[in-house]
């Protein structure tokens, strides 16, 4: 498996785009709003809001990579 195809290859699309998204910028909300306690949940929303606004901004998922799995149209 190439390094490019590994990091770069767009794998995500439609739905899934479409849910990591909004799952993200849900999470920077509830963040912003300062609607849950201080400790390890705002912790955890704090990751579900990075890694789904990064992948759906750059569209590639690398678990997707590494099982060879794809929602992207080709």
């Amino acid at each position: 498996m190439d390094i490019n195809e590994l990091l770069f290859q767009e794998n995500v699309g439609g739905f899934d785009l479409l849910v990591r998204a909004l799952f993200g910028t849900i999470a920077i909300v509830i963040l912003a709003m300062d609607l849950v306690a201080p400790g390890i949940l705002q912790w955890i929303l704090a990751i579900v809001a990075l890694v789904g606004l990064f992948s759906s901004i750059m569209r590639h998922c690398l678990p997707y990579s590494l099982i060879g799995f794809s929602t992207a149209r080709k």
